[in-house]
């Protein structure tokens, strides 16, 4: 009885090594699985989840910007168009199928063109 006894404390001890020696075993599988999944990770260039809700909100306060910004100018504009009209005493160009036509305005050039040729006939020397 007593060598049956031993038998099992044997059996017992080498069972226990034996899972002792799997957990270190597996321990070992995750840590080189998870440096894989690390390494293919850094490789695809992803971003963590602080610099995506940075970049959120940037976009997010740009686009609240632009919009206040929006709506500003065409109260400015409504103002502008409102004091034109006022100073000129004329009906507003922003009504449907109104067009104004402006003449171009003449070029340095052409201008100097002109005034040379106005002098001309005059005796007067140009630069």
């Amino acid at each position: 009885m007593v060598s049956q006894n031993r038998f099992f404390d044997d059996f017992a001890r080498i069972a226990g090594g034996a899972a002792g020696a799997l957990t270190g075993v597996k321990s070992e599988v995750e840590t080189l699985i998870r440096q894989q999944f690390e390494r293919i990770l850094s490789d695809m260039e992803l971003i963590n989840r602080e610099e995506f809700d940075v970049v959120r909100e940037m976009a997010s306060l740009a686009r609240n910007t632009q919009e206040a910004l929006s709506e500003r100018m065409s109260e400015i504009a409504k103002k502008l168009a409102a004091m034109a009209d006022v100073s000129t005493g004329k009906p507003s160009a922003a009504k449907p199928g109104h067009v104004t036509v402006r003449r171009p305005r003449r070029s340095a050039a052409a201008a100097l063109s002109r005034s040379r040729k106005h002098n001309a006939g005059r005796g007067k020397k140009t630069v």
